[in-house]
């Protein structure tokens, strides 16, 4: 049997040619080492896909993976048990998927109206030590809109998400990662990419330049050193937009989590407990 595909995914819920899904691929030595060494991780390539369909349909097709994926797998379950939506993963996911992106809107706007200033929105536990934003956010960024948009191709390719699903095909793993959280810790607060082109600056670049030689050096608490070429190294400075680099640091959680997919609990390096109805982000 082949080994799995490792990669990184950078997602957005609604792809174009402008913006679309970016999947970073690469591949490590001595999977399965928790040594405190520093291991190398090789850029293999990077794939855009311009359409849901697409993706999921490559999703498919891959017989074995272990993927990073930047969208949450889970709700609060301060809002579940609030809007008193399904208490189990696989039926809250089945009912969340059967509803509009309007619904939705409507939905998390109307139980944020109800809250006080400073606490409009539940978080999930993981959400802290990540520092991600809610997952009923929908705006600034979707990701309530993303999590609609990408667990149901996951489902559908079989996929098992540890500590939530045990999918249909073993050899197809998929975790939620989040880039922020490992750019935090190699460039601060600094932000490094932009969708705006005005807001696309020399020091927004400069912030890529630095996020890219910490990455290939490796100082990093994964103990992973990124292995690129110079045309890829162009290629992820010169997306102002940040897409490709943030798929890197999604592929650079994954392969942190496939060393660890033994460890005890659900594995991948994940706590051994954490809420079953929220999920949980790698490395947070």
């Amino acid at each position: 049997m082949s080994p799995a595909l490792l990669f990184g995914c950078d997602f957005s819920c609604a792809p174009t040619s402008r913006k679309p899904i970016v999947v970073a691929s690469g591949s490590i030595g001595s999977i399965g080492s928790t040594s405190g060494d520093v291991g190398e991780l090789v850029l293999a390539g990077l794939q855009r896909f311009t359409a849901l369909d697409a993706w999921a349909g490559w999703l498919r097709r891959e017989p074995a993976w272990i993927g990073g994926f930047d969208f949450p797998f889970g709700l609060p379950r301060e809002l579940v048990e609030h809007l008193q939506w399904p208490r189990e993963w696989n039926a809250l996911m089945s009912h969340y998927a059967g509803l509009s992106r309007a619904e939705i809107r409507t939905t998390f706007a109307a139980f944020c109206a109800a809250r006080p200033v400073g606490g409009k929105f539940a978080h999930r536990a993981t959400d802290g030590p990540a520092g991600s934003s809610t997952s009923m956010k929908w705006v600034n960024p979707p990701v309530a809109f993303m999590l609609h948009a990408g667990v149901p191709p996951l489902l559908d390719a079989g996929a098992s998400l540890p500590g939530l699903h045990v999918g249909s095909n073993g050899s197809r793993v998929a975790l939620e990662a989040y880039p922020g959280l490992l750019a935090r810790e190699l460039v601060g607060r600094r932000s490094y990419k932009s969708d705006e082109p005005a807001k696309q600056t020399p020091e927004r670049l400069a912030a890529r330049a630095d996020l890219l030689v910490a990455l290939e050096a490796g100082t990093t608490r994964l103990g992973l050193r990124l292995a690129l070429s110079g045309a890829q190294r162009i290629e992820l400075l010169g997306d102002a937009r940040g897409d490709h680099i943030d798929a890197v640091l999604c592929l650079v959680q994954a392969a942190w989590s496939a060393q660890r997919a033994s460890t005890p609990g659900p594995g991948y390096g994940l706590p051994e407990q954490f809420d079953p109805l929220e999920g949980w982000i790698v490395t947070a």
